[in-house]
Formats: structure tokens, sequence, C-alpha cells
């Protein structure tokens, strides 16, 4: 691919992971030398080392080998050939977490199709934009069996070919479906081995979080597949079943967002909880405190602890803050990913802030069917993240502040404009503004702020019941505000949310 591994962009005098191998190709992008062409090769790899290795675990259900995982992937990739599915055909997975949906996913991608993982959160709407927008030709639906049929796999797949599409909430209301190649998944893949250090010991690792979401899928599930570990599903969250699954089979790596650790570490039942063989605790997906990252380093005392930031667009993982500057450098992201590169579009001259730009082979190659969106967030090879951060000269990255308007509720991302679109048609509302609200489990909730109509009574669970008819559940507000007067604003409009958060009183959340 090329020859040089020195990073632009970036004056990165700390460099605490491992970049052997790491080359600059002809596309100006950083790559990993020697990943596997396919995640299907990759998957293919594992279970010839490892045929009789538990694959899989389902908590509650079944518990399948490499060997046992292939067969019946191939089987459903057998079966959705019988369907009508071809190469290149789109395949929406609406299953909750299980063994179901890892075949499915696995399956997919054997018969040369890409895989929709799809919010199973998500309101009927959103799942019918979905499943129309991607142009799905076959739905794995929930209570429905999966499709069995006579065992194939197709061959051949390369790195740059599409391997699945996830949709991210979008700003205006229409999620936008990030095209993820098989290059991308192995890249994080590798990414995740090597900033989490999960080289030379056997792994388990419980997945409490979606596998629609790409913190499951692609930084838990692949590689944990591809060193040929043992993947624990939990199907529903809750923290006795958190903490038997922990137990029960022996569990050394968990990554979650920290509402979950939050939850866990409140528990009365922690205390006689056995974490001493817990090796990897790793977090991200929400804002992390001080607080709460040294009580995890004294909860989980032989874990090395890590907090990784990313986005959809980036198949999960951008920067890494690992152990060694986990409890001292929290308010940061930490580094650069090994073959990731970090810029700032415009920085402001006086604070040295501007938006984080990300480049390398995880990233994307942009949104679905949304050419003018795609030309807007990917440009010159970069991404155009939307947050807004400071890179210091020992590359150090801290997210500042959020150039998307954007509320972070345990992981989930609700984009303020969305949900204000919906409030906007409740009757009585006159002005509506959505920003988060503080929160020590979730990180932030939902907060609406409403100015009434003149001359109206307004009943803020009236707000609440109009949105749970709309919006998927963590979109609904938490908090609602009303306000007798207008909505802070400045002279172009715009409103004033820094200001509206500092006059706000919110009281007693109403859900």
């Amino acid at each position: 691919m090329g020859e040089s591994v020195e990073k632009g962009g970036q004056a990165a005098r700390i460099r605490p992971f491992d970049e052997s191998g790491v080359v600059r190709g002809g596309d100006g992008v950083l790559h990993y030398e020697g990943l596997s062409g396919s995640v299907v090769e990759m998957l293919r790899s594992t279970v010839d080392a490892r045929p009789s290795h538990p694959a899989v675990v389902e908590v509650g259900g079944d518990r399948v080998t490499y060997r046992d995982l292939w067969d019946r992937a191939a089987r459903v990739a057998g079966g959705l050939r019988t369907t009508g599915v071809g190469q290149g055909d789109r395949v929406a997975i609406r299953l909750g977490n299980g063994l179901d949906w890892v075949v499915a996913f696995f399956g997919t991608l054997m018969a040369g199709a890409v895989a929709v993982p799809v919010n199973t959160r998500f309101t009927q709407a959103e799942v019918d934009y979905v499943v129309t927008d991607s142009g799905a030709s076959f739905v794995f639906e929930p209570g429905r069996g999966l499709p069995d049929g006579p065992a194939m796999v197709v061959d051949g797949q390369a790195p740059a070919d599409l391997a699945a599409i996830f949709y991210t909430s979008g700003t205006t209301g229409f999620p936008k479906g990030a095209m993820t190649t098989h290059e991308c998944f192995l890249s994080n893949s590798e990414t995740c081995r090597r900033v989490v250090r999960l080289d030379g010991q056997e792994i388990a690792n419980l997945i409490s979080v979606p596998l629609f979401h790409v913190t499951g899928c692609n930084s838990q599930l692949l590689p944990t597949c591809q060193l040929g570990g043992t993947t624990v599903v939990l199907p529903t969250f809750d923290v006795p079943g958190f903490f038997a699954a922990i137990a029960t089979e022996r569990i050394n790596l968990l990554t979650s967002v920290p509402a979950i650790y939050w939850l866990a570490m409140n528990h009365p039942d922690f205390a006689d909880l056995d974490v001493s063989g817990i090796r990897w605790l790793t977090y991200g997906g929400a804002p992390v405190a001080r607080d709460q990252v040294l009580r995890m380093t004294e909860a989980f005392p032989n874990a090395l602890l890590g907090n990784g930031f990313g986005l959809t667009e980036t198949s999960s993982v951008a920067t890494f803050l690992p152990h060694d500057f986990a409890a001292a450098r929290p308010e940061t992201v930490g580094f650069a990913a090994p073959p990731v590169e970090l810029d700032l579009f415009e920085p402001d001259p006086a604070t040295g802030a501007g938006e984080l730009l990300i480049r390398g082979p995880n990233v994307v190659p942009g949104y679905w069917r949304k050419p003018e969106a795609t030309a807007e967030t990917f440009t010159d090879g970069w991404l155009h993240s939307g947050d807004v951060a400071l890179l210091d000269g020992d590359g150090f990255c801290t997210i500042v502040d959020r150039k998307k308007d954007m509320v972070n509720r345990g992981g989930e991302n609700v984009y303020s404009v969305e949900v204000e679109n919906v409030l906007a048609g409740c009757p009585g509302v006159f002005e509506v503004a959505v920003v988060g609200v503080p929160d020590a489990m979730m990180g932030e909730k939902v907060g609406a702020v409403v100015v009434p109509s003149p001359g109206t009574e307004f009943d803020p669970a009236t707000l609440v019941a109009y949105a749970g008819d709309r919006l998927a559940d963590f979109k609904v507000p938490q908090y609602v505000a009303v306000r007798g007067e207008p909505l802070p604003r400045n002279a172009g409009g715009k409103v004033l949310k820094g200001k509206l958060r500092e006059q706000t009183r919110w009281g007693v959340p109403l859900r």
C-alpha cells in the first residue's frame, strides 16, 4: 500500500499503542497490513483454528462453538438465497440481542448481502423508513424463525466492498445510513485488539449493549471472533442478570456505557460480586465524570480501564484513552487509534478549538443514497465529526462542545432538532427547545423547554404523551420546563441554548 507511517495533522509525542504494520496507501490514508480480505474470511480463519471453542453464548439460551456458528450462518445464507436475496442486496435485522442476531448477521455476509442492523427502539415509522431507504429485500423479524437452506458461502468479497449500513439519527428527523465496508469492520476490530491490549489471554466478553450499535457489533462481537474468544450476549439488561452472567460465564472483558457501570456499582449486591477475574473494563459513548473513573478503578482492581470515543461513521473507535492515563486525564478521550489521524477544521485562534476531523480506514465512505450529506460530511478524505475539540502537543484529544445539536443519553444520540420538530406539533406549544440535562447515571437526559401558546394552560404530561406516540422512548423528554417568556435568541434568530440552560430550573423528571 505504501511506506510512511508518520502521522500528519497531530504532534503526538506520546505514542501508547502498537503501530506496527501501519502504512500509508496510495489514497493518502493509513491502513493496517495483513488484515483478512473480508469479515467472512476472518471468521473462517477462526473457525479453522478453533472449531470446538465456544463462540457465542446467549444468556438463558443456546451456546455454540465456532464450527456450529459457521454451519448455522451458512444455512441462513442458503435460506436467504432461496428467498431471492442476491449478492449486494440489503437485508434488515430487526432482532433483539441474542444468538439469532449473530447468526443472521454472519449469514447475511456469507450470502454476499449487506446487513442493515435496525434499532429495536425505533418507532414503526422509523423502522419503515430504514427498511424502505435501504431497499431491504428481506427483513429478519422478531418471532419468526431464521431462513434455512442448503449451506452456502459467497467467497471473494473485497475489503472495499459494502458489508453493512448502520443508520444514525439525523438532525432533520431522517436517519442516515453509514456505509460500512469490510475494511471498516476489520480495521476497527484490529484497533480494539491493540488499544485494549487483548493479546495473549482467553477472552470471555459480555455484550450488554445493543448489537445494532457499532459498539456491540463492531467493537465487541467482531474483535472477540477475530481472537477466537467467547462472546456472551445478554438479551435484555438488568443488574441481577448482568451480575449472574459475569459470575456464571467467568467474564473477563466488559465494555459498556458509563450508565451501566454506575448502576452496577450502586447496586446493593455489588459487594458480593467477585470481579477479581475482570481484566479489561472499557467504556465510552457518554460523558464520564472523574469521580466515576476513580470509583471504577477501585471497584475493579484487576482491570485495565480504557475510554473509547468514536462515531457510527468511524465504525466505532476513533480515539482511545488507555489505562495509564484513564485516571490522570479523564477529561480527554485519549489519543488517535493506531491507523487514525486527527486534525482540526478552522480552529479558533484564541482557544485552539475547532471541529474534529478524522481520517482512517475505519471511516465509512459515505451515507447510503445521500450524496449531498456525504459531500458535506466527508471532504478530501476527512470526516467532519461535528464535535468541537482541542488537540494538545502530547496527542490528547478533548471534546469541548458539539457542533451538532445533540443530547447524549447514556450512549444514545438524541438530536435536538429531530425532537423539536415533533414537539412543535403538540397542541398548545408556541416555542420549544430541547437540551441535555446533566444526569449522574446517564450522562445526560432529554429536557424540553416549552413556551405555551398565548392564553393557554399547558400540561407537561400532555407533551410527554404526545412525544411518546411519535418518537422512540429514549428520545422522549424526561424533563419539561414551562417558560413564560420567549426563548433567548441571537440576532439571527438562533436559540441561545447555553443561556437557556443557565436560566432553566428543571425540577423533578416526569418519567
